[in-house]
């Protein structure tokens, strides 16, 4: 689970303006952050399905914002994932 900081760090590094707080790009940020968390934690606990299936369901929840984004945003989506480090 992300703490408050942590959190209050992704939106500031994904915010369009000041009072940016849930648009698809801050939300990604998030939820990359909680994957990379959740997959830290599968790696020393392999066994734990229920995990994985929280794992599985953050990342279609992040695939589809990105597909939102590229939809409507075909630079801040590449943006997004040339700055978060993902696949396309």
């Amino acid at each position: 689970m992300l703490t408050k900081e942590e959190k209050q760090k992704q939106i500031e590094a994904a915010r369009m303006h000041d009072s940016d707080t849930g648009s698809s790009a801050v939300q990604v940020s998030i939820l990359s952050s909680r994957i990379q968390q959740m997959n830290n934690h599968l790696k020393n606990n392999h066994k734990d399905r229920h995990s994985r299936r929280g794992l599985v369901g953050l990342v279609e929840q992040r695939r589809k914002h990105l597909s939102y984004i590229k939809r409507k945003n075909s630079k801040l989506y590449e943006s997004i994932v040339e700055k978060l480090g993902l696949r396309k």
